[in-house]
């Protein structure tokens, strides 16, 4: 039997995105998302817990969102969970798991620091993804009420 991974996030971005590359030549994109969950406790307070999710990003994908994603964008994430082990200086095993970001959106308004607003871009030939960096046309200019009768399921 065939194993399955997605992972579909959505928060800010903790920090700038870091990009570096690897001995070989490949472009990497490291970055960590805040995602907010809102709950009732058992005595019925509202309370609020933050999980940060750290991402990584390959190729001309990594490279667009090290290139137009700041601290504090809001973003869609997409990818499989990955987890990753190694031993530190120090000889002891260390592990991690991380989305490897197959899609990544825009979601918050433009910012000051050449943020896009609603942007999608996604690996070379995956639908929806613009690899030159151009964000897709939006369906509205964010400003209007969705009418939930004219969606036809």
């Amino acid at each position: 039997m065939r194993g399955f991974s997605k992972a579909i996030i959505t928060g800010n971005l903790t920090r700038d995105p870091e990009l570096r590359t690897t001995p070989n030549g490949a472009s990497v994109c490291s970055f960590s998302v805040a995602v907010n969950r809102v709950f009732k406790d058992s005595s019925g307070t509202q309370q609020e817990s933050v999980s940060f999710i750290d991402c990584s990003a390959w190729g001309k994908l990594g490279e667009m969102i090290g290139q137009y994603a700041k601290k504090g964008a809001g973003v869609l994430v997409s990818g499989r969970l990955d987890q990753r082990s190694w031993e530190d200086k120090s000889g002891q095993k260390r592990s991690r798991v991380e989305i490897v970001v197959e899609d990544f959106n825009f979601t918050g308004p433009a910012n000051n620091e050449g943020g896009s607003r609603g942007g999608s871009y996604g690996d070379s030939g995956s639908k929806g993804g613009n690899i030159q960096g151009e964000p897709e046309d939006d369906i509205s200019n964010g400003n209007e009420e969705i009418d939930l009768s004219e969606i036809p399921f």
